[in-house]
C-alpha cells in the first residue's frame, strides 16, 4: 500500500498500475442517524446494542473516513446521508475535506416541498443529488411528485439520482427490532424509464446491479444511456439467481449491455468500527482482472466514471 501525504492523492497499486480509487456508495451514519434509531427504538443506546461507535460529530465522522480512505488508498468517496433528508450531516462532511467527499442524501419525495428542500441543500450543503427508496417510502416513480422533485434536480449542474430497486434489507432494523414496511412493488427498474427518458441531464445510479432485478435493470440501462449501475456491496441478491450466475457472470453481463464507462466502484461501507470494507474493492479489482478488462475499462469503473459523473477535475 502506498504512503502518502494529506496532500497527494491516494493511488491504489492494480493489475493495470496505480489507478486513482473513487468509492460511489459509502453511508454516512451521522449523530442525526443515531438520533432517529434512538427515538425509533425509545432507547439511547443502540449504537451499545448494534456494537458499532456512534460519531461525537459530523465533522469527526468526517475525519475519521478521510483517515480510512487513506489507510485503504481511496481518493474519494460519495457519502450518502442515511435517513430523510439528512443534508446537514452530509454537507459538514464535504465542507471538511472538500477534496475527498462527494455527497448525496435520503429523499423522500413525498415530503412537503422536497423539490424545494433539494435546492437548499445544493446550495447550502453543496449536495450533488438525492437517493430514493421508493419500496421504503411506498410509492410509484410514476408519482407527479417524484417528476417536480427531477424537474429541480435537472436544473442543476451534473444532476445525480441514486434509485435502489430489487431486494432490500436492512440488517441494523431487524437486529433492533425495528419494523421494516417495505414494499417489493414499486422496487422494479423498469419504472424508472420514463423519468430516465424525459430528464436525459440526469445521471441515474441503480445500486447493486438492480439487487435481484439484474435482468429488468440492464433492460433499462439498453434503452437509457444515461442509467448506469454502482457495484457496491457483497451482492448476496444473487442467490435469488434461477440461473447460478456469480458475481464474475454479473460484471460480465453488465459490461456487455452498459460497459466500463456507466460502472461505478462502490463498497457499501457503512458503520464503525468495521470502517472500510476493504475486502469489496479487492475482489472486484481481481475480477475486472480476471475478465480482461484493459486499462482504460478498469481506471473509469475504479475511479473515473465517478469523476466525469460529479464534473471532477
Amino acid at each position: 500500500m502506498p504512503e502518502n501525504s494529506p496532500l497527494e492523492t491516494p493511488l491504489l497499486q492494480t493489475p493495470w498500475g496505480k489507478v486513482e480509487i473513487a468509492d460511489a456508495h459509502v453511508h454516512f451514519f451521522s449523530p442525526a442517524f443515531f438520533k432517529s434509531l434512538a427515538e425509533q427504538k425509545h432507547d439511547e443506546f443502540v449504537a451499545k446494542a448494534l456494537g458499532w461507535d456512534e460519531p461525537t460529530s459530523s465533522d469527526a465522522l468526517a475525519m475519521r473516513w478521510a483517515e480510512e480512505l487513506d489507510r485503504n488508498s481511496v481518493a474519494r468517496a460519495m457519502v450518502i446521508g442515511s435517513i430523510p433528508n439528512d443534508t446537514v450531516s452530509v454537507g459538514a462532511a464535504i465542507e471538511h475535506r472538500p477534496d475527498r467527499f462527494s455527497g448525496i442524501y435520503m429523499a423522500n419525495p413525498t415530503l412537503p416541498a422536497a423539490d424545494i428542500r433539494f435546492q437548499s441543500a445544493a446550495k447550502e450543503d453543496h449536495v450533488s443529488g438525492v437517493f430514493l427508496f421508493p419500496a421504503m417510502h411506498h410509492y410509484s416513480l410514476h408519482d407527479d411528485k417524484v417528476c417536480a422533485l427531477m424537474q429541480v434536480l435537472a436544473s442543476h449542474q451534473h444532476p445525480v439520482a441514486y434509485v435502489h430497486c430489487g431486494i432490500l434489507s436492512v440488517g441494523f432494523r431487524k437486529k433492533l427490532g425495528l419494523p421494516c414496511h417495505f414494499d417489493m412493488r414499486y422496487s422494479n427498474p423498469i419504472d424508472l424509464f420514463a423519468l430516465a427518458a424525459r430528464f436525459s441531464r440526469i445521471r441515474f445510479v441503480i445500486p447493486h446491479f438492480g439487487s435481484g432485478f439484474f435482468r429488468e435493470a440492464l433492460m433499462l440501462a439498453d434503452q437509457c444511456p444515461n442509467v448506469y449501475f454502482d457495484t457496491s456491496s457483497s451482492n448476496a441478491w444473487i442467490r435469488t439467481q434461477p440461473d447460478n450466475i456469480d458475481l464474475k457472470g454479473v460484471f460480465r453481463k453488465a459490461l456487455e449491455v452498459a460497459g466500463p464507462k456507466r460502472l461505478l466502484f462502490g463498497s457499501d461501507s457503512s458503520w464503525f468500527p468495521r470502517g472500510y470494507v476493504r475486502d469489496v474493492l479487492d475482489h472486484q479489482v481481481a475480477l475486472l482482472h480476471e475478465l480482461g478488462v484493459d486499462e482504460e475499462g478498469a481506471r473509469a469503473i475504479l475511479g473515473g466514471n465517478f469523476r466525469r459523473l460529479l464534473g471532477l477535475s
